[in-house]
């Protein structure tokens, strides 16, 4: 699919529910691309810190090159509000509250209640499938899933997700007004629980996790194996590309001996049901896979943002499209040889 060139952030109104940390990155994200934005703070102490974390964002982006202009000229677009009634006239809202369906439903009455039969809704779900949450509102078809990554305002991913009665050209149009949000985005056209990248990442978190407890190897240890092998890779390629460049017979052969040995376990694995039932949310509270003591856990935290920014720099030198263009340019420089 080709961008949309007729699309203009600054004609598109978007709301925004929920401001914990992912709320108000996505709000960063819209407001970096020109969209004037209404954030609702459907939890009052929400109010507390978003405007603080938005600010902060807008300043670091400014502070690496991802925006020209000061923080003020982006803020002065973003209404932050507990009113559903300010949401009238926006053409998209998203919603990105817990994951409760009951607390979803009650939110999205409150936001149909206000916006235009033609205006669209999104969650930001990652674990609720989009046709179980299209059931909760009005009009099912302008229903949709927009899966974004955390800093949403840094990374490249985000996955449009169709559900069994979402409006197909609707999903199209969110696909490609992504892009001028910055994204490389994947459109999701049938609805399956965990979309794309979370089936494949829980998958690999669970045998992660099976090879610890089988004593296999220790946390630091897969740790380490990912960051120097699919870590060297996967800012530039996918599964599929990875296959190819590197052989796909070896892999089929592989295939045969090894997936009867991988793990299919349905359960949630005790590793992490005991840090959980501990207690541990990770770095938050510094208690998880990892020992931390508060002060590590801060400033993993903080490396965690400052990496965010440093490979975004490298993987926007390596677009989806870097071959082809290489292509384009090769094949410019030998018709004008000709």
């Amino acid at each position: 699919m080709m961008k949309d060139v007729s699309l203009h952030a600054p004609e598109i109104k978007v709301g925004v529910v929920g401001l914990g940390l992912m709320g108000c990155s996505i709000t960063t994200c819209l407001l970096m691309a020109g969209h004037p934005v209404v954030a609702v703070a459907p939890v009052s102490s929400d109010l507390t810190f978003a405007l603080k974390r938005i600010k902060k964002h807008l300043q670091r982006s400014r502070r690496e090159g991802l925006i020209k202009n000061a923080p003020d000229s982006y803020l002065q677009h973003l209404s932050i509000t507990e009113d559903y009634q300010q949401l009238k006239g926006c053409a998209l809202v998203i919603e990105c509250t817990i994951e409760n369906i009951d607390i979803k439903k009650s939110v999205y009455g409150k936001i149909e209640s206000v916006i235009d039969q033609n205006a669209l809704l999104a969650s930001n779900t990652s674990a609720i499938p989009i046709s179980i949450l299209q059931k909760q509102t009005s009009y099912p078809a302008r229903f949709f899933g927009l899966h974004w990554a955390e800093p949403s305002h840094t990374t490249r991913f985000l996955e449009v997700i169709c559900g069994n009665e979402s409006d197909i050209t609707r999903g199209e149009y969110l696909y490609e007004l992504s892009h001028l949000w910055g994204k490389e985005p994947t459109l999701v056209r049938k609805d399956i629980r965990g979309f794309i990248t979370n089936r494949i990442m829980y998958a690999m978190y669970r045998e992660a996790i099976w090879l610890v407890e089988q004593g296999f190897a220790t946390v630091e240890d897969v740790d380490r194996a990912c960051r120097n092998n699919a870590g060297y890779w996967m800012t530039l390629v996918g599964v599929f590309r990875w296959m190819d460049l590197t052989g796909v017979p070896a892999y089929h052969t592989v295939m045969k001996d090894l997936f009867p040995t991988l793990n299919n376990g349905t359960t949630v694995p005790k590793l992490i049901d005991d840090i959980v039932k501990s207690g541990g949310k990770g770095v938050a509270n510094a208690h998880g896979f990892h020992a931390y003591t508060p002060e590590e856990a801060k400033l993993w935290e903080e490396t965690f943002t400052e990496f965010s920014y440093d490979i975004r720099k490298l993987a926007l030198k390596y677009p989806e499209d870097v071959v082809k263009k290489k292509l384009q340019a090769l094949q410019k420089k030998k018709s004008k040889a000709d």
